[in-house]
């Protein structure tokens, strides 16, 4: 459908385009169905299609809460999410895999859908919640961050100020709209901005579960959709930075900006990129404050560093070194009534140089982040393999594809065979950006006498690793082959 003079297209699918005008109507629509159910709170399950934007719309239009769910979460995740943040109703395909008896047929923006009923009680929240995202989750049990409206319209119209001057014409959705960078910075900025979205299931971007991208997929749809820009993560910039260098191939003309986050980039791979003709751009942001806080921009660009602050982020460096951040915060956690303060504590260690550039140290807890973005408590993976039978593990992973670990059985002269079978024992009870991919068997008991522990039984993990090199040569071990260069 070709777009009217006077209300130009926004939404480009694949298939067919969206203009303004269609969006509200569809998402007018949607919002008088949700009313006429008397939906609280809409939690939604879906790919990246005009149906989750059009939900997302309807849900604020008619005063809902929504709760984006990432499709790639584990069950029990799901189930945790739902029931913590109190829905009454999941919307989710028609095909999905779920007991639908109690679902009603929905047809959003020409999907074919299914709403479903939740026996959700209403749970305290604060005020002015207008979404509530879940992290990845650094355990089984991820927090639900609550963000206002306005939050989420100030983040935007700072993302906004901060692209004018580059005039993004197209910009191509990769990340899945539940992980809250693709939704303000890639889709909420743009649309405000009168941009173009393109909006298709994440698969044929290469794109699959939390952590497997195939960058010749990936490729082959930047050079089909010619977008002018998009939002990668780390992993994903690495990956198809190697495949344009194996390959000697270029990133199309098109592309005037690639902005990079959710964990860190490091100036090496920011020159490799763009000696490709990748314009990546390294940032950073965390949930509670709305997502994207600094970025690097043409004229204000240092690799290395994660950019200066957005016209709507305020940042400082605490006594202690912590990066702490001011002007979009989050509403409070849910389950919590505290509100947020102030200045929000990131957990991030940092440093802003003499020009105004944020450069980040790492976590001040023992949080690992992966090169994906996916945030994992060591700890909660490690409790997993000795459930499954192995005596000691100690896991790494922060800024690595997938996950590895050292392993101390409790016999032994258990075969290594044992300890696989162990591994994927709990594998299976972990989402898949939690599996461990690459174990080596310890070479040294985890105790204090073999300077891998403290006094009090906590691992060494430096001294762990060190000790360990064979952790960091070869192939991970079972690794999906989208996860490396074809």
């Amino acid at each position: 459908m070709s777009a009217s003079i006077t209300s130009p297209v926004v939404l480009e699918d694949g298939t067919r385009t969206w203009t303004a005008a269609e969006l509200d109507a569809a998402a007018s629509a949607f919002a008088v169905t949700l009313r006429d159910e008397g939906v609280r709170v809409l939690a939604t399950l879906l790919d990246n299609t005009v149906a989750w934007v059009v939900a997302d719309r309807a849900a604020e239009r008619a005063g809902i809460v929504h709760v984006p769910l990432p499709v790639f979460f584990a069950q029990d995740q799901i189930s945790h999410a739902l029931r913590s943040a109190g829905a009454d109703a999941l919307l989710l395909p028609a095909t999905a895999p779920w007991p639908l008896t109690s679902a009603k047929p929905c047809s959003v923006a020409g999907e074919s859908l299914a709403l479903m009923r939740l026996p959700g009680s209403p749970v305290p929240m604060p005020p002015g919640t207008s979404r509530i995202t879940f992290t990845s989750g650094t355990t089984g049990a991820p927090k639900g961050v609550c963000l206002s409206a306005s939050a989420i319209d100030t983040v935007s119209r700072g993302v906004v100020q901060a692209m004018e001057p580059l005039q993004i014409q197209r910009h191509l959705c990769v990340l899945p709209f539940s992980v809250l960078l693709e939704n303000i910075a890639g889709l909420v900025a743009p649309l405000r901005n009168g941009t173009t979205c393109v909006v298709v299931p994440l698969e044929q971007l290469g794109l699959a579960g939390s952590s497997r991208f195939d960058p010749a997929l990936f490729h082959s749809a930047v050079l089909r959709h010619r977008p002018d820009s998009i939002i990668l993560l780390p992993q994903m910039l690495r990956l198809w930075t190697g495949y344009l260098t194996a390959t000697q191939q270029r990133a199309p003309q098109s592309l005037k900006f690639v902005a990079v986050g959710g964990a860190s980039v490091g100036a090496g791979l920011v020159v490799a990129s763009r000696a490709v003709g990748i314009p990546a751009h390294e940032g950073y942001g965390l949930s509670e404050a709305g997502s994207v806080q600094t970025l690097n921009l043409p004229g204000a660009d240092r690799p290395g560093s994660a950019g200066r602050a957005l016209p709507h982020a305020r940042l400082r460096i605490s006594d202690e070194g912590e990066i702490e951040v001011a002007g979009s915060l989050f509403a409070g956690y849910l389950g919590d009534a505290r509100a947020a303060p102030e200045w929000w504590p990131s957990g991030d260690l940092g440093t802003i140089d003499d020009q105004g550039f944020l450069h980040v140290h790492g976590r001040r807890k023992n949080v690992l982040i992966t090169s994906f973005g996916r945030n994992v408590s060591p700890e909660w993976v490690e409790g997993a393999l000795q459930e499954a039978g192995i005596g000691v593990a100690v896991v790494f992973g922060d800024n690595q594809p997938a996950l590895s670990a050292v392993l101390w059985p409790a016999n032994t002269t258990l075969p290594d065979s044992a300890l696989q079978a162990a591994v994927d024992t709990a594998n299976a009870t972990l989402p898949d950006y939690a599996r461990v991919h690459r174990w080596v068997r310890a070479e040294h008991p985890f105790d204090a006498a073999a300077g891998m522990a403290t006094t009090n039984g906590r691992p060494r993990r430096a001294a762990i690793f060190e000790a360990h090199p064979a952790l960091r040569v070869g192939e991970p071990q079972s690794l999906d082959p989208f996860t490396e260069p074809s």
